[in-house]
């Protein structure tokens, strides 16, 4: 519920563009970008932000129907409205505006295809709204900007301003939903107005109404905009390498999430995995752990797998989530490696998730459940003595990323945790002693385990550091 003291805010989502710059003949928002649309990314962050009431989209022509069915496919509740957008930018903004109706609020108004849009923006953009009435998402300018002019050959350089009062404007644009509405009022009376070189809101605002100060947010590098054929590969690296978070939950919310529901974990004999189920257990999951030592449960071995989640499907009816924390980590040169520590590193680290994934997925199908795998931060670049290691934990991302894109239809959420290093026994069997204090504890990855589990998030690499 709304406090009375404050005004509602209503994130309007933009996404009324076709994407021929992209060479797209279909919406460049619908683009898929690690495991998900380019829209979906960018309402996953306005649907589960805390400080944001509603949110409405504006959709091309024509596609509203597949935005409606990606909105409820993701569950998305605050996305109240899905409209047709103009055939500009400035007619579907007016069209948003003149959807909001008369009672106020504030507005922030994001280009769908600016899918990294990062949730403290959108906190500093709802904070400053409390002061200003007019808010601009800005970061530095970090090239020199020439004004170029036409020569007797070509364009020639003008002037070149001074770089460091020069911002590259970025969205969300915030507003009082009355300001902003005024701004466009005036403009759609000028007949000129179609002819300016004006392309933003808070261009609108400045010009016709200049009086009403515009404050600047810092941005990030971040949050781009995907415009170009380059820009759809940069998203999607971003993606890959982000530090990608899951919220915090608070005591309700775990037991609302965990209080009924069937938790499978693989490897939950000790470390992270042993915490997960105890975790899970005080909360009223159903927990059933399965290892090596525990119950002679390998991940390795597919038909041991299967018996293991046919038994508890028999046994509770439902599994709706799934864990694999199982894993080995052997070090030494390739080329000394024998046989067996081959097939066990391979066996253990990435046919177990494979096996584990094949096996759980039809029953995570029937209550849109959640698989959670496990990488470490070796998977990013190898090195030398981690070459198994490090390559197995890289197909385990890999993994990741294309099972929650052939899952995604079906309602099925896959996530991987990146921990930095941890106190586990396989560490201290690997290193020995390490220094207190530079080791992350398993208690602390597997909370954040469960917010992942408890997540919208998919196709998502969640790391885990040591707060220093």
């Amino acid at each position: 519920m709304i406090a009375e003291s404050r005004l509602r805010r209503v994130g309007v989502v933009l996404a009324g563009g076709v994407g021929q710059r992209v060479g797209l003949n279909t919406p460049k928002q619908l683009l898929k970008i690690a495991g998900k649309t380019i829209l979906e990314h960018t309402l996953d962050v306005f649907d589960g932000h805390p400080e944001i009431d509603e949110v409405v989209v504006l959709m091309a022509p024509g596609f509203v129907a597949e935005a409606e069915e990606i909105v409820r496919r993701n569950g998305y509740t605050k996305v109240g409205r899905v409209l047709e957008g103009g055939a500009s930018r400035t007619e579907t903004t007016w069209r948003a505006l003149c959807a909001l109706g008369e009672q106020e609020c504030d507005v922030l108004l994001h280009d769908a295809v600016r899918p990294l849009i990062e949730p403290r923006i959108i906190s500093e953009c709802v904070a400053a709204l409390e002061r200003y009435e007019a808010v601009e998402v800005a970061i530095p300018s970090s090239d020199t900007i020439v004004v170029a002019a036409p020569g007797p050959r070509g364009d020639i350089i003008r002037d070149i301003p001074d770089r460091s009062r020069l911002r590259r404007g970025q969205t969300p644009q915030c507003f009082r939903v009355s300001v902003i509405r005024a701004a466009y009022e005036r403009a759609l009376a000028d007949p000129e107005f179609p002819s300016l070189p004006t392309t933003d809101d808070c261009g609108v605002v400045l010009r016709y109404l200049p009086d009403v100060p515009i404050y600047i947010v810092p941005g990030s590098e971040h949050n781009m905009k995907v415009t170009h054929p380059v820009d759809v590969f940069i998203a999607d690296k971003l993606f890959q390498l982000a530090e990608n978070t899951a919220p915090a939950l608070d005591e309700d919310a775990y037991r609302a999430g965990l209080e009924g529901r069937t938790l499978v974990v693989f490897g939950g004999s000790y470390g992270i995995g042993a915490d997960i189920v105890a975790l899970a257990k005080g909360y009223g999951a159903s927990v059933h752990s399965f290892s090596r030592s525990q119950n002679g449960v390998r991940v390795e071995d597919v038909a041991a797998v299967e018996d293991a989640l046919a038994r508890v499907y028999a046994e509770t009816g439902r599994i709706d989530y799934v864990v694999n924390t199982a894993g080995v980590l052997h070090m030494g040169k390739l080329g000394e490696s024998g046989q067996h520590t081959i097939e066990e590193t391979i066996g253990i680290n990435y046919l177990g998730p494979v096996n584990i994934a094949r096996a759980s997925v039809k029953y995570l199908m029937e209550t849109r459940g959640h698989l959670l795998l496990y990488t470490s931060s070796s998977y990013t670049r190898g090195r030398a003595d981690y070459s198994l290691y490090s390559s197995t934990k890289a197909a385990v991302v890999n993994l990741t990323q294309a099972l929650a894109d052939e899952w995604a239809c079906q309602g099925v959420r896959v996530n991987c945790v990146n921990p930095e290093r941890t106190a586990t026994p396989m560490r201290l069997r690997a290193f020995g002693d390490e220094p207190a204090g530079t080791l992350l504890s398993p208690a602390a990855v597997a909370r954040t385990s469960i917010d992942v589990l408890l997540s919208r998030l998919t196709g998502q690499v969640v790391d885990v550091r040591l707060n220093r």
